[in-house]
């Protein structure tokens, strides 16, 4: 067997890894969180031929899919949604009537191997920290490691331009956050500001989970968990189902986006 050289090993991995970053600083989409709204998102943008990237601030990608409900690792979905998980090939199980279950580690696991096949690239350990406006319209992120971040230390970020935004983020809104404070002009929300997340009502969340699902400021749209806490609707709780058709219709809507500025 060859000798294994360390530097080698180094090199291979600070080689492939800046490449990667830099075939990535100008998209057709990026997605701001890796959770399930995300992963959908991207894998549908990216078999389309889009260039896609998923930015997530966390080590592991899947958001609140690897602790099911309360670290049980069994998601449930419900009727409407299950042929997104069949789509995808992963496995589920009726459990009565309109419920069906799938196990939590297939389907995060699935989804984002799922994306990355299909051509998205996801940068984990990456924070969004700003947004690059222009007149009246957001057009890319500011990044900067989670890590440096976390540390408080003062290390000046980079930028990604991209034709379009997605907030997938989860109950934090952290894109539509810094849009709301720093970029001039109003969400297109009721009121203009964030209307914030209401307390459990899984049938009501569900059904505004996917309603809500849309453009909220010029060039960015909210997915997932991030489109109710920004539009004033419900949590939903442990069930999956509209998280997973909000993942694929905003790949829908920016599809037909892209498609009507070519």
């Amino acid at each position: 067997m060859p000798e294994l050289n360390e530097v080698t090993i180094t090199r291979a991995i600070v080689d492939r890894f800046f490449k990667k970053l830099s075939d990535n600083l100008e998209l057709d989409v990026a997605i701001v969180g890796g959770g399930p709204s995300g992963l959908v998102a991207a894998a549908h943008l990216a078999s389309k031929g889009y260039k896609t990237a998923i930015f997530e601030r966390k080590l592991s990608i899947g958001g609140g899919i690897w602790g099911g409900g309360m670290l049980f690792n069994e998601i449930v979905v419900q009727a409407d949604a299950k042929r997104i998980l069949e789509d995808f090939g992963i496995r589920v199980t009726r459990f009565e009537d309109n419920y069906f279950t799938a196990d939590a580690i297939e389907t995060a696991t699935v989804l984002a191997a799922s994306a990355v096949q299909a051509g998205a690239t996801i940068l984990n350990c990456i924070t969004v920290e700003d947004v690059i406006m222009r007149p009246n319209r957001v057009i890319g992120l500011v990044i900067i490691w989670s890590a440096v971040e976390i540390a408080g230390l003062h290390v000046d970020p980079l930028a990604v331009r991209a034709r379009y935004i997605v907030d997938a983020t989860g109950h934090d809104t952290e894109v539509v956050k810094v849009v709301h404070k720093k970029v001039p002009g109003k969400l297109m929300t009721p009121s203009g500001n964030i209307e914030g997340e209401k307390s459990m009502w899984s049938e009501e969340a569900e059904k505004l989970t996917l309603d809500n699902t849309r453009e909220v400021f010029p060039g960015l749209f909210v997915a997932g968990m991030a489109a109710n806490a920004t539009f004033g609707g419900p949590r939903m709780g442990p069930i999956f189902g509209g998280m997973l058709l909000s993942g694929e219709k905003v790949a829908q809507l920016i599809d037909q986006r892209l498609k009507e500025e070519k």
